[in-house]
C-alpha cells in the first residue's frame, strides 16, 4: 500500500525494500522522494523568510481569496478520496472504534488541556499562541492513510482502521472547531470570533466540499485511485502555500525577532513529551481493554496520530484573522514528522515479530 493524503511516511522505508517491479534509483533519491512533503515545509518557511511580501495579507498573491478556494479543494479532495466502501469489514468492532474515538476527541484534548497548564508553568515566557497550537494539535482529528498503512504493514486490523480514521475525519470537521472553542474558553482566553458565523464558513468551505467528494467518489473511484499521485500533489501544493502564507504574515509582523531560534527547539522537546504521554496511555487503554495484538496495534496508530492535511486548512478558518498563525501551526508541523518517523520505526519493528511469531 502506498502513503496518501499528503502524510507521506517518514523514516525507516515499512518493508519497501527493493525488488522486482520497484524502479532503481540511489539510496538519496529514494530518500528525497519519501520525504519530499517535509522538506517542502521547510522550504517554504525558509522562502518566507526570504520573501515574505508575495503572500502576506494584501500581497500580490492575494492570499485570502486563494486560501478560500484552496480550503474547499483540499477537503473535497480529502472526500473524494476516503475510501468509505471498505470500511464494512470493521463495522462491527465497536469497543476498538470507541477506544480510538475516545482519545481523539477526549482523552487527546484533556490531555493538552493539563499539558497547557504544565508548559504555562514550566515555561512563562511561552508565546500564547503556542499554547493554543498545542491544544489545536490535541483535537485534530487522526490521519486517513498512513494510519491504514502503518496498521497494515504491523500487521493490524486495518478494516477497522479505515473505518475509525475515516470517521474521525468525518466528525472531525465539526468537532474540532467546536472543541477548540471549548479549550480556549477553559484557559480563560476568548476565541478568536463568535462561534456562529464561523460553523457557517467551515460548513461552506469544508464539509460541503467534503460531502460532494464522497458522493461523487462512487463514480470516479478507479480514476481516482489511479491517479492517487497527482491528487497528493494538489492537496500537498495547496497546504505548502497555506504555510508559506502564514509565515509570510509572521515574518512581517516581527514575531520571529521578539522568539528567536530557542522557540524552535522547545516545540520539538514539548511535542516529543506529549507524543510519548498519550502513547503509555494508549497502551495502558489496550491492556485494561484486553484488546487482541491486531485490534492494539490498529489503536494505537489511529489513536497517536493527528492529520496535518485537515490541520492546516482548518486552521486558516479557525485561527486565519490572527497575525501569529504560524506560532500556532508549530505544534502541528513538528508533530506531523515525529510521528512519521516515530511509527515508521514502531510499525517496522510490529512486523518483524509478527514474522518470527509465524515461523515459530
Amino acid at each position: 500500500m502506498k502513503a496518501s493524503e499528503n502524510e507521506q511516511l517518514a523514516g525507516p522505508p515499512l518493508s519497501r525494500a527493493s525488488g522486482p517491479g520497484r524502479a532503481a534509483g540511489s539510496p538519496l533519491a529514494k530518500w528525497l522522494k519519501t520525504n519530499g512533503f517535509i522538506l517542502g515545509l521547510f522550504g517554504v518557511v525558509l522562502l518566507a523568510f526570504i520573501f515574505p511580501e508575495p503572500a502576506a495579507r494584501d500581497g500580490w498573491l492575494h492570499p485570502a481569496l486563494v486560501q478560500n478556494t484552496g480550503i474547499a479543494l483540499i477537503l473535497f479532495l480529502q472526500g473524494i478520496s476516503m475510501p468509505l466502501e471498505k470500511v464494512r469489514k470493521g463495522a462491527g468492532n465497536w469497543k476498538l472504534h470507541a477506544i480510538i474515538q475516545s482519545f481523539t476527541f477526549v482523552i487527546f484534548p484533556l490531555v493538552g488541556l493539563v499539558f497547557g497548564f504544565l508548559l504555562q508553568n514550566i515555561w512563562p515566557g511561552e508565546p500564547a499562541a503556542i499554547r493554543d497550537g498545542f491544544l489545536y494539535l490535541c483535537v485534530l482529528p487522526s490521519t486517513v492513510s498512513t494510519s491504514v498503512v502503518l496498521t497494515s504493514v504491523a500487521g493490524g486490523n486495518t478494516a477497522a482502521a479505515i473505518l475509525s480514521a475515516a470517521f474521525s475525519n468525518i466528525v472531525g470537521v465539526i468537532l474540532t472547531p467546536l472543541l477548540v472553542g471549548l479549550l480556549i474558553h477553559a484557559t480563560g482566553k476568548t476565541g478568536s470570533g463568535s462561534l456562529g458565523p464561523l460553523l457557517l464558513d467551515i460548513t461552506m468551505l469544508t464539509l460541503l466540499p467534503f460531502a460532494a467528494g464522497v458522493g461523487l467518489r462512487p463514480f470516479v473511484r478507479h480514476w481516482v485511485d489511479a491517479n492517487k499521485k497527482w491528487v497528493n500533489r494538489i492537496s500537498n501544493g495547496v497546504i505548502l502555500f497555506f504555510v508559506y502564507s502564514a509565515f509570510c504574515d509572521s515574518v512581517k509582523e516581527r514575531i520571529w525577532h521578539e522568539y528567536g531560534v530557542l522557540l524552535t527547539f522547545q516545540i520539538l522537546l514539548g511535542v516529543a513529551a506529549l507524543f510519548g504521554i498519550v502513547s503509555l496511555l494508549i497502551y495502558f487503554a489496550t491492556h485494561l481493554a484486553r484488546l487482541n495484538r491486531a485490534d492494539t496495534i490498529a489503536c494505537y496508530f489511529c489513536s497517536v496520530k493527528k492529520t496535518l492535511a485537515m490541520g492546516v486548512p482548518l486552521a486558516i478558518l479557525i485561527f486565519g484573522t490572527r497575525t501569529d498563525l504560524s506560532l500556532i501551526l508549530l505544534p502541528i508541523m513538528f508533530y506531523h514528522p515525529f510521528q512519521l518517523f516515530t511509527n515508521g520505526m514502531l510499525a517496522n519493528r510490529w512486523a518483524k515479530e509478527k514474522v518470527v511469531d509465524s515461523a515459530l
